[in-house]
This record gives structure tokens, C-alpha cells and sequence, in this order.
């Protein structure tokens, strides 16, 4: 019998088939999305946890037939990983991303300029200096106390109310903010930058509590950490990366922060000659929330109005970034496929009783994301040159009351009246849903724009 605090999870729903979906579809690999060790140079500085693997850009780089010096896009560039392997590839590799420690953390890893002597040089003066103040203070980085210190640094009040609660302990914080104001001392210094997202991959990684699933989220909490040693060591991986491609050349990246909807207002007309990307895909995961960490202690963020600004600038694919003059919708007004979908996910609400303001959201967060996807493909209409292929990985989704988001057919259909040729849709892996207790299908778009 279950508990009365648990809900069976509801089955999964085809509105397309008018039936219940059975779990039918297997699985071609039960492969981590681990970084292979050949795949860690560059990729390892900072990545989401759901990151696509950089094997798969280069299967489309070779299938596309680009050559050097070609122009490769990745509209929602996430943490880089299209461009790094672009550039590996001796490319042109431009990117778009709408949350600004992504993106920053995106312009540091595509930079391959510095001389790792200037970033070993600043890792020892900041080490030495945070020790230094450490020890004034008392605190050794490597003992695990039992009792905090007193006059503990923190936050300011609205920094600290837009971090997620508990995502990092007192003592590890008080050692990150000193460690931060020393390396803010060398602001100046080319291998600041580096620094910056050495100290934003150990907060996600090592220092703070926080862990990830399908939503990011709060686990053990961890009194103390060595936070100056495992920055140290974030820095030495970066230095060891960087030693591999000295007395190289590679071409330059650039890396806009701004709205792929928008992408016309980036880049010049007929420049582009493949896109490789991986967009949001239609669920309930906030992705800001993912980065939130980071992007709030390092300064990216002040406070939750200037979350929400920058959260303007995303694709709607959750309710919690959706506004009352938000219009995307207008784009599959039409589309047949898409209302489909999005009446099935509203008449299972009221069918359901479902009355939270998140819940009466589903419907419309639907047809936003994907009427922002079609202006998405329609912007791009103008900046690709005649010819050009793009890989889109997107997943099938069944967040919303578990009706099935068959988000690559959709996409697929929606590009295809935009008038892209679709030439196939490939199937990536499979990943099990906890909530449907179903495999669900993660697939590549393959699309041609014939100009």
C-alpha cells in the first residue's frame, strides 16, 4: 500500500494514439554522460551535468562533410561544447547563449591564447595570499572543524535570497569569499578570467551541497571543505590543458550573450555554414536554477530582479519563465500537431484537478516553447548560407501531467514549414523517466536549409 504522502506516478499519455504509451522503446546505450578521457581537455573546466558528449559534434561535423576555416553555430551554446571541438577542428565557432555565467564560462574555454606560466604564476599569489588570511583568522583550509569560527563572511542580503537555500555551507562559503577577494585583487590580470571559472566549476563540483538530477537540488551538507586546495587543483587542470595546445593556432571564437530567437540581430546574413545545438528542452527544469550557485556568489547575478531580467532573454520551456507578454505562441498558432498537444495537457488538468498556478501554466509553456523554437528557425533563415546543414538534440518530454512531448517530430514539422528540408531524425539514446517509469527518446533533427 502506498504511503498517503505518495502519488503513483501517472501513466504515460500519447495524445497523438488517443492511448496510454507502453514502454516499449529500448534502450541503445546505458552510457553515462561522463566525459571520456580523451574528451576531457577543455570540456572538463566547467559543464552541465546533462551536457551533450563531444564525440557526437564531431559525428556531425564529418557527416555535414565541413571543412576548415567554416563557420559552426551553436545558438544555445550552453558551456561550449560545440565550439571547443569546432575549433578543435580547425573552425570558425560562434555561439549564442542567454545566461551569462554559461556564457562566460563559454568565451574562457574557447581562449587558448594565455601562456600557462602567467596562470600558474597568479594560482600561487592567490593560494599564498588566502592562506595567509585564512591563518589570521585561525582557520586552517585542510582541518575539519567541528565548531564555526566566529564573524563568518557572507553574502549581501539579496545575494544571499537568490541562492538556493543551504546550497552552501557556512565555513566553505566564508573560505570562498576570501578566496574571491584576492583573486578579484588581479582583476586586471589576463589569467583572472580563468581563475573566475576554476572557483564557479569547484563551487558545483566540490565546495558547495548541491546535487543533480533532473532538477538540481540540495544533498548532504558538507560542513568544511579545502576550498583553496580544490581551487588549486581546478587551476592545474586548466594549466595542463593549456600546455597541450601551446606554439598551435587555432581560429578565434565568439561567443554572444544574447537571444536565439534573435539571431539575425548577431550575426550577418548567409555566414553561417552549420549549426550543431542542443536547445532546452519543453519540461519543468530551470535552467538558471542549474547555475544559480555560481552565477549568484561570482557576481553574474545581484538579486532576483536581475535573474528574472536575464531570464527574458531564454526560450520558455518551464512555467517559472513565463510572462503575461510573452507572445512566442502566435509562431504555431496553426500548427495542428502542437495545439494537439498542448489541449491534450490542459484537458488532462482539469480532467485531474489540477488548480496550482504552475499546473494552469502547462498548456500555454508548450505552445510558448515551441512557437519560440519556429522563431528561432525563422531568424536563422537569414544567417545560414544556402546548403547548410544543422543537428538539433532534443528529447521527448512528459513533464506535464505525463503527456508525451514528441519534441524532435514536432520540431521537425514546425522547421519543415519554415521551408527546411528535414533529412532524417536520428535516435541519440534513450533515458529513463523516474516519472513515467518509461524510456524516453533523445533524438537528433537533421535539417538542410536549400536557400
Amino acid at each position: 500500500m502506498l504511503s498517503p504522502h505518495k502519488q503513483e506516478p501517472l501513466p504515460l499519455w500519447n495524445p497523438a494514439a488517443d492511448c496510454l504509451e507502453p514502454s516499449t522503446v529500448n534502450p541503445i546505450t546505458n552510457k553515462s554522460n561522463d566525459l571520456d578521457p580523451a574528451d576531457r581537455p577543455f570540456h572538463q573546466w566547467y559543464r552541465f551535468i546533462l551536457s551533450f558528449p563531444p564525440h557526437l559534434v564531431r559525428d556531425y561535423l564529418y557527416d555535414f562533410k565541413v571543412r576548415e576555416n567554416a563557420k559552426i553555430l551553436d545558438p544555445f551554446c550552453g558551456t561550449g561544447t560545440t565550439l571547443i571541438e569546432a575549433k578543435r577542428q580547425q573552425m570558425q565557432a560562434l555561439g549564442i547563449e542567454a545566461n551569462p555565467f554559461p556564457h562566460f564560462a563559454s568565451t574562457v574555454k574557447v581562449d587558448w591564447a594565455i601562456a600557462p606560466e602567467e596562470l600558474w604564476a597568479l594560482t600561487e599569489e592567490v593560494v599564498d595570499r588566502s592562506y595567509q588570511t585564512l591563518a589570521q583568522q585561525g582557520i586552517d583550509d585542510y582541518a575539519l572543524t567541528g565548531e564555526l569560527p566566529k564573524n563568518l563572511r557572507s553574502l549581501p542580503p539579496q545575494a544571499e535570497k537568490a541562492l538556493i537555500t543551504h546550497s552552501i555551507s557556512p565555513l566553505p562559503l566564508h573560505k570562498t569569499v576570501i578566496l574571491l577577494e584576492h583573486l578579484n585583487k588581479l582583476r586586471a590580470a589576463p589569467a583572472y578570467k580563468y581563475g573566475l571559472l576554476a572557483i564557479g566549476n569547484a563551487l558545483v563540483t566540490k565546495i558547495g551541497n548541491l546535487k543533480f538530477g533532473p532538477e538540481v537540488g540540495v544533498g548532504k551538507l558538507k560542513g568544511d571543505v579545502p576550498v583553496v586546495a580544490i581551487w588549486k587543483h581546478e587551476m592545474q587542470k586548466i594549466i595542463a590543458d593549456l600546455q597541450t595546445v601551446q606554439g598551435q593556432h587555432y581560429p578565434q571564437a565568439t561567443i554572444y550573450l544574447g537571444d536565439a530567437r534573435n539571431a539575425a540581430q548577431l550575426l550577418p546574413p548567409q555566414s553561417i555554414d552549420a549549426v550543431i545545438t542542443s536547445p532546452p528542452y519543453p519540461n519543468e527544469k530551470d535552467y538558471t536554477r542549474t547555475t544559480r550557485l555560481e552565477s549568484v556568489l561570482l557576481g553574474f547575478v545581484a538579486d532576483m530582479a536581475e535573474l528574472r531580467q536575464h531570464k527574458k532573454r531564454l526560450l520558455r520551456s518551464n512555467t517559472r519563465g513565463v510572462y503575461v507578454v510573452d507572445d512566442d505562441d502566435q509562431w504555431v498558432v496553426g500548427n495542428h500537431a502542437v495545439q494537439s498537444v498542448a489541449n491534450a495537457i490542459e484537458q488532462r488538468r482539469i480532467h485531474l484537478g489540477k488548480t496550482s498556478g504552475f499546473e494552469r501554466l502547462y498548456a500555454r509553456v508548450t505552445r510558448l516553447y515551441f512557437g519560440g523554437m519556429a522563431r528561432h528557425l525563422a531568424t536563422l533563415t537569414t544567417v545560414l548560407k544556402p546548403g547548410a546543414h544543422l543537428a538539433y538534440v532534443v528529447g521527448d518530454q512528459a513533464s506535464y501531467l505525463q503527456v508525451l512531448i514528441r519534441t524532435g517530430q514536432l520540431l521537425a514539422e514546425i522547421a519543415s514549414e519554415l521551408g527546411y528540408e528535414v533529412e532524417r531524425i536520428d535516435l541519440f539514446r534513450t533515458r529513463f523517466s523516474t516519472g513515467t517509469q518509461a524510456e524516453l527518446r533523445e533524438e537528433v533533427i537533421v535539417l538542410r536549409w536549400p536557400g
